[in-house]
């Protein structure tokens, strides 16, 4: 799941006050905020939380429904979720990955007694090849 995609999302708004959220596409997405910056903001981490997941888990990713077949009832409306995986994942993945590599021994030695961070410098050199 590379790019853009636009997933509708039903908001119902509450006596109480606040919305609602579900994904008419994505399965058990549902979410709740008490106005609507806040319902926004949750209903775009409950669909992150729930792509990932579904991504994690191997299972297939739902295609969102063009917004104008989605059925509403009164007083619901429609909000239009733009959700991109990478970007999601560069802002709320950060968990470090152990990878196990081959240099020439020399290159680590004179790396070394430079105190270079490998780290950093495999970080950085993948972060410009591909150009992120």
């Amino acid at each position: 799941m590379n790019g853009r995609m636009f997933y509708p999302a039903i908001f119902q708004p509450e006596e109480e006050g606040g919305f609602s959220i579900y994904f008419p596409d994505v399965d058990g997405c549902i979410t709740q905020g008490d106005n609507m910056n806040e319902s926004y903001e949750m209903a775009f981490d409950a669909l992150g939380n729930m792509l990932s997941y579904l991504e994690e888990s191997g299972k297939e990713i739902p295609i969102p429904s063009e917004p104008q077949t989605i059925q509403l009832v009164k007083d619901q409306f429609l909000v239009v979720i733009e959700f991109n995986m990478l970007e999601y994942k560069k802002k709320n993945d950060s968990r470090a990955v152990k990878k196990t590599l081959t240099i020439p021994s020399w290159l680590n030695e004179l790396a070394i007694r430079q105190n270079i961070n490998f780290s950093q410098v495999l970080q950085e050199a993948l972060m410009s090849r591909l150009k992120q």
